[in-house]
């Protein structure tokens, strides 16, 4: 098991060194969904919630989560992100309807993207909610999770099961 390196020699939390770190190519890319009632799929994609295109709004939320991620999570390191995408697919589940969010962020630096994936892909599955619930507050942000990386000294990961 890998030792935690968030903590000094008292035993109380910093931010680790990576000034050392070989400076590479690193991707992450991450999952979340929102699954949502028939009323609200429906204008989602046909365009008529009231606050707007919900889903153009929830991608520049992301986008806009991935870039402050170090703001909001204490020991995250400030990155240069060189690309940030986020992507929707839509399935039906009995009677509801799950959208799926997968966001993809990209950096050339000393160390990973994968919170800054994180983080765009639950501020992006937030704003749906903070979008719809107005119709129905009975929304549920489901699993996210990473799906995979690239780069860096513990190298690649890759998750071969989709958690739903």
């Amino acid at each position: 098991m890998a030792e935690f390196t968030h903590f000094n020699a008292e035993g109380r939390a910093k931010m680790v060194d990576v000034s050392e770190k070989p400076e590479t190519v690193r991707t992450a890319v991450a999952h979340s969904s929102i699954t949502v009632n028939e009323d609200i799929y429906v204008r989602i994609t046909e365009n008529k919630m009231k606050k707007g295109d919900v889903l153009a709004v929830a991608q520049v939320a992301g986008i806009m989560a991935a870039k402050k991620t170090s703001e909001i999570i204490p020991m995250c390191h400030p990155i240069p992100l060189t690309g940030i995408d986020l992507s929707f697919d839509w399935e039906q589940n009995e009677n509801d309807y799950i959208l799926n969010i997968v966001a993809s962020v990209k950096t050339k630096g000393n160390t990973g993207v994968e919170m800054e994936a994180l983080t765009a892909a639950s501020a992006c599955a937030l704003t749906v909610y903070d979008m719809c619930k107005a119709v129905d507050k009975g929304m549920v942000i489901g699993k996210t999770y990473l799906v995979e990386k690239t780069g860096g000294k513990n190298g690649d990961f890759n998750r071969e099961e989709k958690l739903r």
